[in-house]
């Protein structure tokens, strides 16, 4: 194991983080909350001063976040990103990384995640879990996200005291790349929550009665759920900002479940109609847009 950080009262491993948007920003307050060193940096510097004001050293290069840190967890866009930060100029492989691990939590397509780990190793020895997330910004700041885990299973003990400062819930579904097909089934499930609780709602306002009170209709029955609870009130309320998650990050997971399911015969009917219906978003609403836009698409014009 890389020699532990003398400076943290606690002697636990120097953490880094890359990548400081919706979900990055508040995992690393909340390992600075939990009295961990943690190195940060991100591509656009503003995003990286309060975290600095909160006790983060900043980086100058995703490589110096690497030499200083024995962990580093990264949270970017999608796999061009991932492998921008690892192989660009000043990327993590330009680092000495023997036995160190890098943990991402970007949701990228698993066999991206297991040719960046395979490439990585190789290139300097650091080790890679693929650990993407759910749970959205909510889950972010509160500390109560799923991720769902690939990889070596020592390197998953060693992470867990770490990820669990960040998140309610860490499973190991397996080998590299398993996290990440684990996350595409969250899509499937969350992508046409997200399509069918936006009829839902719908049909509740064209039909004279209250939707801000489904959630409370519904509580306990087959209906309930954590996103109906959640999403329905946002959309009925127009809340959406900050937002859940970006509808360009919800199309991108469906249209990888698509690639996936098709190589493996996998019929996805409904996930493929919600791929469809983020992509009519995308169009209408933006790319940057709250996902639960997707309400908007049935609005009537005025």
């Amino acid at each position: 194991m890389a020699d532990a950080n003398r400076a943290n009262p606690q002697g636990v491993e120097r953490l880094g983080y890359l990548g400081l948007g919706l979900m990055g920003t508040p995992m690393t307050g909340r390992l600075l909350k939990a009295g961990h060193q943690v190195t940060v940096w991100n591509r656009s510097l503003g995003k990286v001063t309060p975290l600095v004001e909160a006790g983060a050293k900043r980086a100058a290069t995703p490589r110096d976040v690497l030499a200083n840190s024995d962990i580093v967890f990264m949270c970017v866009t999608d796999a061009a990103a991932v492998e921008e930060v690892l192989f660009g100029p000043e990327g993590l492989s330009a680092a000495h990384g023997t036995g160190k691990l890098v943990v991402d939590f970007s949701s990228i397509h698993p066999d991206a995640a297991r040719e960046l780990a395979t490439r990585l190793k190789d290139a300097n020895g650091t080790g890679w879990i693929d650990a993407p997330v759910s749970g959205g910004t909510k889950g972010a700041e509160e500390g109560t996200l799923a991720i769902m885990a690939g990889g070596e299973a020592g390197d998953i003990a060693r992470v867990r005291p770490y990820v669990l400062a960040m998140a309610r819930r860490f499973t190991h579904m397996g080998p590299t790349g398993a996290g990440q097909t684990t996350k595409l089934c969250n899509q499937v499930i969350v992508g046409c929550a997200m399509a069918v609780l936006a009829e839902a709602t719908r049909l509740a306002v064209n039909a004279g009665i209250d939707a801000n009170r489904l959630p409370e209709a519904l509580a306990g029955g087959f209906a309930d759920s954590i996103p109906l609870q959640l999403f329905v009130p946002r959309m009925a309320q127009g809340i959406h900002s900050p937002p859940l998650g970006h509808i360009a990050t919800m199309l991108k997971d469906l249209d990888t479940v698509a690639d996936v399911a098709h190589a493996t015969s996998t019929p996805v009917p409904m996930a493929t109609l919600a791929g469809q219906l983020f992509r009519l978003a995308k169009v209408a609403r933006g790319a940057e847009a709250d996902a639960l836009e997707i309400y908007k698409l049935s609005a009537e014009e005025r």
